[in-house]
């Protein structure tokens, strides 16, 4: 396959940055797509040019390090897959690929298609933990959990943190990674002491952060590389509007019921 890239450049977060156009030749429908940017790094190393810088790490679809945007697509063309899990016979020879990195304000660009994701990190820091008791390990089985409740955890845990829900949100919100972080730990056992707080602390953190509004769009479950549901934020918004009814009742509680 020949393809014809324009990739998008930027050389520090100061930058303005602009797309570059690349001729990638020889390319195998067999190779992901992040071995396409590899061979194109190569050959423009042998000729003495800045290599594309992006992230990856696993090469699995686990990690969530390897977003960008392909021709406006997060992760590109196939639904329910990571960049790195991408292959090259989802294109045509012939193709031109518009190679970007997440748009959104939260998510600066560090360099060419690497931007920072450090907001994700510090909503999870905020909230996202369970208390456990010290001393000796408890039998697996002293919490039994309804395996429906295990069925929604389990699916909200899949999100990797990639961030392709923001990039694809025309509103840039973090909604859906919140929600899903907030939701596999409410559903089980182990995360109610924090259930309610959890909540609170995450959803604002994630306005402290930077992030729009969610007005339930859809396209973040639709770009989501785990297919994440859009049922976790109405849970989400269920557990945050309960919060703030908890603790307007303590304030009135503290108060005599007079404030």
């Amino acid at each position: 396959m020949r393809l014809t890239l324009h990739v998008w450049r930027q050389l520090s977060a100061a930058d303005q940055g602009h797309l570059e156009t690349y001729d990638a030749h020889d390319v195998s429908p067999d190779m992901s797509f992040l071995e396409m940017l590899d061979v194109v790094n190569e050959e423009l190393i042998l000729t003495g040019k800045r290599p594309i810088a992006f992230d990856h790490d696993c090469r699995e679809g686990i990690c969530g390090s390897c977003g960008m945007m392909i021709n406006g697509v997060a992760h590109g063309p196939q639904r329910g897959t990571a960049t790195c899990q991408l292959h090259m016979r989802s294109f045509k020879d012939g193709d031109t690929i518009v190679i970007e990195p997440w748009r959104a304000t939260a998510f600066p660009v560090l360099k060419d298609l690497c931007v920072n994701r450090g907001a994700l990190d510090r909503i999870i820091q905020s909230g996202g933990y369970v208390t456990v008791s010290t001393g000796g390990t408890p039998d697996a089985n002293c919490l039994p959990v309804p395996k429906v409740a295990a069925d929604r955890a389990m699916d909200a845990a899949a999100c990797i943190g990639c961030g392709a829900c923001v990039a694809a949100c025309p509103n840039a919100s973090a909604s859906l990674f919140t929600a899903a972080k907030i939701t596999h730990l409410g559903e089980l056992p182990q995360g109610q002491p924090e259930r309610y707080r959890r909540a609170l602390k995450m959803v604002e953190q994630m306005d402290l952060e930077g992030f729009g509004s969610c007005s339930l769009f859809g396209e973040c479950q639709e770009a989501c590389p785990k297919s994440i549901s859009i049922d976790a934020i109405a849970q989400m918004n269920r557990d945050y509007i309960k919060a703030i009814a908890m603790n307007a009742g303590m304030e009135s509680a503290a108060t005599g019921g007079t404030g």
